[in-house]
Protein backbone atom coordinates (compact mmCIF):
# COMPACT_ATOMS: atom_id res chain seq x y z
CA UNK A 1 0.00 0.00 0.00
CA UNK A 2 1.45 3.08 -1.01
CA UNK A 3 1.29 5.94 1.75
CA UNK A 4 2.10 9.61 1.15
CA UNK A 5 2.41 11.10 -1.66
CA UNK A 6 -1.08 13.51 -1.60
CA UNK A 7 -1.36 16.87 0.10
CA UNK A 8 -3.59 17.05 2.94
CA UNK A 9 -6.27 18.97 0.68
CA UNK A 10 -6.16 16.06 -2.10
CA UNK A 11 -6.61 13.37 0.93
CA UNK A 12 -9.59 14.79 2.10
CA UNK A 13 -10.68 15.34 -1.21
CA UNK A 14 -9.70 11.27 -2.14
CA UNK A 15 -11.51 10.29 1.16
CA UNK A 16 -14.90 12.43 -0.12
CA UNK A 17 -14.84 10.96 -3.16
CA UNK A 18 -14.02 7.22 -2.37
CA UNK A 19 -17.25 7.82 0.40
CA UNK A 20 -15.49 7.62 3.36
CA UNK A 21 -17.25 8.83 6.72
CA UNK A 22 -14.71 10.81 9.56
CA UNK A 23 -15.71 11.36 12.72
CA UNK A 24 -14.82 14.31 14.83
CA UNK A 25 -11.55 12.53 16.23
CA UNK A 26 -10.44 11.70 12.49
CA UNK A 27 -10.97 15.58 11.65
CA UNK A 28 -8.86 16.65 14.56
CA UNK A 29 -5.89 14.31 13.30
CA UNK A 30 -6.39 15.48 9.50
CA UNK A 31 -5.55 18.85 10.77
CA UNK A 32 -2.15 17.28 12.44
CA UNK A 33 0.97 18.51 10.39
CA UNK A 34 2.26 15.30 10.07
CA UNK A 35 -0.62 15.12 6.61
CA UNK A 36 1.25 17.28 5.18
CA UNK A 37 2.40 16.21 1.41
CA UNK A 38 5.47 14.07 1.80
CA UNK A 39 7.27 11.55 -0.74
CA UNK A 40 5.10 8.04 -1.13
CA UNK A 41 6.67 5.16 0.42
CA UNK A 42 5.16 1.39 0.38
CA UNK A 43 4.38 0.02 3.38
CA UNK A 44 3.10 -3.30 4.13
CA UNK A 45 0.48 -4.31 6.24
CA UNK A 46 0.13 -6.70 8.42
CA UNK A 47 -3.67 -7.52 10.79
CA UNK A 48 -3.20 -9.32 14.19
CA UNK A 49 -5.40 -9.68 16.91
CA UNK A 50 -4.36 -9.18 20.49
CA UNK A 51 -4.47 -12.33 21.41
CA UNK A 52 -2.51 -13.32 18.49
CA UNK A 53 0.41 -11.12 19.91
CA UNK A 54 0.58 -13.77 23.15
CA UNK A 55 -1.56 -11.58 25.29
CA UNK A 56 -4.54 -13.77 25.18
CA UNK A 57 -6.35 -11.63 28.50
CA UNK A 58 -6.09 -8.78 26.84
CA UNK A 59 -3.77 -5.89 26.62
CA UNK A 60 -2.95 -1.79 26.97
CA UNK A 61 -2.08 0.09 23.95
CA UNK A 62 1.54 0.02 25.11
CA UNK A 63 1.56 -3.70 25.70
CA UNK A 64 0.09 -4.50 22.48
CA UNK A 65 2.72 -2.28 20.89
CA UNK A 66 5.13 -4.23 22.71
CA UNK A 67 4.35 -7.36 22.06
CA UNK A 68 4.07 -6.65 18.16
CA UNK A 69 7.24 -5.14 18.30
CA UNK A 70 8.33 -8.76 19.99
CA UNK A 71 7.02 -10.31 17.18
CA UNK A 72 8.84 -8.46 14.42
CA UNK A 73 6.35 -6.16 13.66
CA UNK A 74 6.12 -2.23 13.52
CA UNK A 75 4.08 0.67 13.97
CA UNK A 76 2.34 2.57 11.03
CA UNK A 77 3.82 5.72 9.64
CA UNK A 78 0.95 8.17 11.53
CA UNK A 79 -0.27 9.02 8.44
CA UNK A 80 -0.94 5.36 7.03
CA UNK A 81 -4.66 5.32 8.51
CA UNK A 82 -6.34 7.29 5.68
CA UNK A 83 -4.27 6.10 3.48
CA UNK A 84 -5.51 2.02 3.81
CA UNK A 85 -9.09 3.23 4.28
CA UNK A 86 -8.57 4.39 0.86
CA UNK A 87 -6.45 1.36 -0.48
CA UNK A 88 -9.46 -1.47 1.50
CA UNK A 89 -12.64 -0.92 0.22
CA UNK A 90 -13.73 -4.67 0.94
CA UNK A 91 -13.22 -4.59 4.65
CA UNK A 92 -16.52 -6.78 5.67
CA UNK A 93 -19.92 -4.66 7.38
CA UNK A 94 -19.25 -4.99 11.09
CA UNK A 95 -21.18 -7.18 13.41
CA UNK A 96 -23.08 -4.46 14.86
CA UNK A 97 -23.79 -0.52 13.93
CA UNK A 98 -22.88 1.07 17.36
CA UNK A 99 -20.59 3.89 16.25
CA UNK A 100 -19.32 5.02 19.88
CA UNK A 101 -19.92 3.16 23.15
CA UNK A 102 -16.85 3.81 25.17
CA UNK A 103 -15.47 0.73 24.19
CA UNK A 104 -13.43 -0.64 21.27
CA UNK A 105 -15.89 -0.88 18.38
CA UNK A 106 -17.15 -4.38 16.88
CA UNK A 107 -15.38 -4.80 13.38
CA UNK A 108 -12.83 -2.20 13.41
CA UNK A 109 -9.26 -2.48 12.57
CA UNK A 110 -6.92 0.14 14.74
CA UNK A 111 -4.08 1.46 12.84
CA UNK A 112 -0.84 0.40 15.21
CA UNK A 113 0.90 4.33 14.95
CA UNK A 114 2.90 6.54 17.19
CA UNK A 115 0.95 9.24 18.72
CA UNK A 116 0.82 12.37 17.73
CA UNK A 117 -0.03 14.32 21.23
CA UNK A 118 0.72 13.23 24.50
CA UNK A 119 -2.35 14.74 25.53
CA UNK A 120 -5.17 12.59 26.95
CA UNK A 121 -7.70 14.22 25.25
CA UNK A 122 -6.30 14.26 21.43
CA UNK A 123 -7.26 11.35 19.54
CA UNK A 124 -4.56 8.48 19.79
CA UNK A 125 -4.97 7.39 15.74
CA UNK A 126 -7.33 5.99 13.96
CA UNK A 127 -9.51 2.80 12.62
CA UNK A 128 -11.40 1.56 9.75
CA UNK A 129 -14.84 0.06 10.20
CA UNK A 130 -17.57 -0.61 7.45
CA UNK A 131 -21.01 -0.01 9.15
CA UNK A 132 -24.34 -0.98 7.08
CA UNK A 133 -21.76 -0.75 3.41
CA UNK A 134 -20.56 2.42 4.57
CA UNK A 135 -16.63 3.17 4.84
CA UNK A 136 -15.80 4.48 7.77
CA UNK A 137 -12.39 6.47 8.91
CA UNK A 138 -12.80 7.20 12.72
CA UNK A 139 -10.17 8.36 15.29
CA UNK A 140 -9.85 7.44 18.76
CA UNK A 141 -9.02 7.92 21.77
CA UNK A 142 -8.21 6.17 25.14
CA UNK A 143 -5.61 5.88 28.04
CA UNK A 144 -2.77 4.18 28.53
CA UNK A 145 -4.53 1.72 30.98
CA UNK A 146 -7.62 0.89 28.50
CA UNK A 147 -7.52 -2.65 28.17
CA UNK A 148 -8.10 -4.01 24.73
CA UNK A 149 -9.78 -7.22 24.32
CA UNK A 150 -8.17 -10.51 22.77
CA UNK A 151 -10.09 -10.52 19.64
CA UNK A 152 -9.03 -6.41 19.14
CA UNK A 153 -7.30 -6.56 16.21
CA UNK A 154 -4.77 -3.76 14.93
CA UNK A 155 -2.93 -3.46 11.64
CA UNK A 156 1.08 -3.04 12.14
CA UNK A 157 3.81 -2.70 9.56
CA UNK A 158 6.00 -5.22 8.61
CA UNK A 159 9.38 -4.85 7.50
Amino acid sequence: MQVGGLTRAELRTALRAGGVLLNTHAETLLDHPVFDLRDPEEVRIVERGVADLGLVDGATLPEVYAGAHARGLSLCPPDAGPYLRLAWTSQADAPDTVLSAGRSPAGALKVASAQLSTDVEYPKGFYVRVVVGRLWLRGYRCDDEYLYEPGDRFAFRVG
